[in-house]
């Protein structure tokens, strides 16, 4: 008897405009001809296209080295026991699923530049907990992920970051970006460690929210069961160059 949820995507756009207007008067009657030697300037070469960032490198979650978790504390109340085969106390619940995909792309000559495409999603059908009636309840009532199957995070800028890497050193940083979850979305920041061995990157990011903020009221069964709103993410990241 459960809640919750995980997981990430993202961009930018900018439009711009304008419009001139001149007003004009007569000319006279008698018009000096214009010079026939005279030669129109030259059209303006077009703009060059922009270089890709050099540091630019674009690693996809492994999904079968990855995991997405919830974090939620239960406390199980007197009627717990009879009703449910639990002792009444406090329990820490962690639910996870590997059905994560996505890319992060990160310029490592220069860690605080702009973000390239960031996109993480998990598939929220794929939570398990060690209580199979915890999990039927997540997804067909309460936070009802059967019908909202799809988490999403999208990260728009990182903060903290050392100026250069170099490989094998181990970093912190916080990415921020905009969570979906049940169709809401949040912004929200991800503590994140993470180190790269050749090809490979490995990471884990962490954060906390309420289910509140998605939309879910926290579960509470009189005499059994009560769940915080507070609840926990964390992204166990495995990725790998393209």
């Amino acid at each position: 008897m459960y809640r919750e949820m995980n997981l990430y995507q993202l961009t930018p756009l900018v439009v711009v405009f304008a419009m001139l207007f001149a007003a004009c008067t007569p000319a006279p009657a008698s018009v000096t001809p214009a010079d026939p030697t005279a030669t129109t300037a030259p059209a303006a070469e077009p703009a060059a296209a922009a270089e890709p960032a050099s540091g630019m490198r674009t690693f996809t979650v492994v999904p079968e080295e990855s995991k997405a978790s919830y974090l939620v504390d239960e406390q199980f109340l007197e009627s717990a026991l009879e009703k449910l085969g639990i002792q009444a106390g406090d329990v820490d619940v962690v639910g996870s699923t590997q059905q994560i995909e996505g890319q992060l792309q990160l310029n490592l000559e220069e860690l605080s530049a702009p973000l390239g495409e960031n996109r993480f999603s998990v598939n929220l059908t794929g939570l398990s907990t060690d209580q199979r009636r915890r999990d039927g309840w997540i997804q067909d009532k309460g936070p009802q992920f059967s019908k909202f199957p799809s988490a999403e995070f999208t990260a728009t800028a990182i903060e903290g970051a050392p100026d250069s890497y170099q490989e094998g050193q181990e970093v912190t940083f916080t990415l921020s970006g905009d969570l979906t979850i049940r169709d809401i979305s949040q912004p929200v920041s991800f503590d994140v460690t993470a180190s790269l061995d050749g090809d490979t990157l490995d990471g884990i990011a962490t954060t906390r929210l309420l289910m509140s903020d998605f939309g879910i009221t926290p579960p509470n069964f009189a005499g059994t069961l009560t769940v915080a709103d507070e609840f926990g993410i964390e992204i166990q990241l495995t990725a790998r160059e393209k």
